[in-house]
């Protein structure tokens, strides 16, 4: 990638990056309720890199881009199960379990600005951090999981 390119995404990225911010602290500011809510994410992961998840249950998951989820489990599950057709990969539901009053972590509703509104999204910052619950098949199949995460609290002592 030439430097011009690199510099025009790095601006991308930064403006995301603050309009989630903005749309965190309008959805959330004042907010004192300790009411948890759950999205959804749908993905294919390689069976090595699912491996290596399931030794680390317990631990900590960092996503290393903006991550879309969706309120909606239909949407996020067709994408696991899609992901699960390939012989090469796993299909993972990602369960997210947010308590919005326990994190400063920015993430916002975008459903409004999406072009899918249906999905009901929910899209999160880059590098954000989870743990990690349960790993489970779903309907017996060993090519198709649920993976229970939950957003760090900002008082979490392994951060």
């Amino acid at each position: 990638m030439d430097v011009d390119m690199i510099i025009r995404i790095g601006f991308f990225i930064k403006d995301l990056h603050r309009d989630i911010q903005r749309l965190h602290s309008e959805q959330f500011h004042g907010q004192q309720s300790n009411k948890t809510f759950t999205v959804y994410r749908g993905q294919g992961l390689s069976k090595e890199d699912f491996t290596e998840m399931t030794k680390t249950k317990g631990g900590l998951l960092s996503f290393n881009n903006f991550l879309s989820t969706s309120r909606n489990r239909n949407v996020p599950l067709v994408f696991a199960q899609q992901a699960a057709t390939n012989p090469d990969l796993v299909g993972i539901l990602f369960v997210i379990s947010i308590n919005p009053k326990d994190s400063t972590t920015p993430f916002a509703s975008v459903s409004s600005v999406s072009y899918f509104h249906t999905e009901d999204e929910v899209l999160f910052s880059m590098h954000t951090i989870f743990r990690i619950g349960d790993i489970k098949p779903i309907d017996g199949n060993n090519h198709l999981y649920k993976v229970n995460l939950t957003l760090t609290n900002d008082n979490d002592q392994d951060l």
